[in-house]
């Protein structure tokens, strides 16, 4: 189930507010720029699908994401529960970073946590299949698999090269309750 949690920096860890609202979940999302909506993950994807047969899977959507957006590549994350050695992707992802471009995440399948930091609070929004989020550019944020993830995302890009991180080297990530 999608949820927001809000954590006041100076109180972690100890959230605030949760919610599973939809409709307040965008609205808050809404007040730092961040576009959160609801899709239609409705393609049953096989066991062995690979990122052409995911993409191909959700074409329509994806050229939708794309021609809105000016993105010019994409990619598929998938792990599926169980995957051997996902520590070391979980922690890349962990730490604060930005990017020099919106971050476009449709979740078609499973879960992961985006944290998201505001101006004095961190927002975590746990996102399961049908949720897309895009984080603009140069806001601080981490994202969390959890320790056995599962989840199938597609990402898109304006950068051709892909998923470019600058980490901040604030600790904040280490100091809010992780996605278990």
């Amino acid at each position: 189930m999608t949820t927001l949690t809000l954590y006041q920096e100076q109180a972690l860890p100890q959230a605030r507010h949760e919610t599973s609202d939809f409709e307040e979940i965008a609205s808050l999302l809404a007040g730092i720029d961040i576009t959160f909506q609801r899709w239609q993950a409705a393609q049953t994807l096989a066991d062995d699908a690979d990122q052409e047969a995911i993409l191909k899977a959700y074409d329509a959507e994806v050229k939708r994401l794309m021609a809105d957006g000016g993105y010019q590549a994409t990619d598929v994350v998938r792990l599926k529960k169980g995957t051997p050695d996902t520590a070391p992707m979980r922690a890349k992802f962990l730490d604060e970073h930005t990017h020099g471009e919106d971050e476009v995440r449709f979740f078609v399948e499973g879960t992961g946590a985006f944290y998201l930091r505001g101006a004095d609070e961190i927002y975590r929004v746990t996102c399961t299949a049908d949720d897309l989020i895009s984080v603009p550019e140069n806001r601080r944020h981490w994202f969390d698999m959890g320790p056995d993830p599962h989840f199938c995302a597609i990402r898109l890009f304006t950068n051709p090269e892909g998923w470019v991180a600058n980490f901040t080297g604030d600790d904040i990530a280490k100091r809010v309750p992780y996605f278990e």
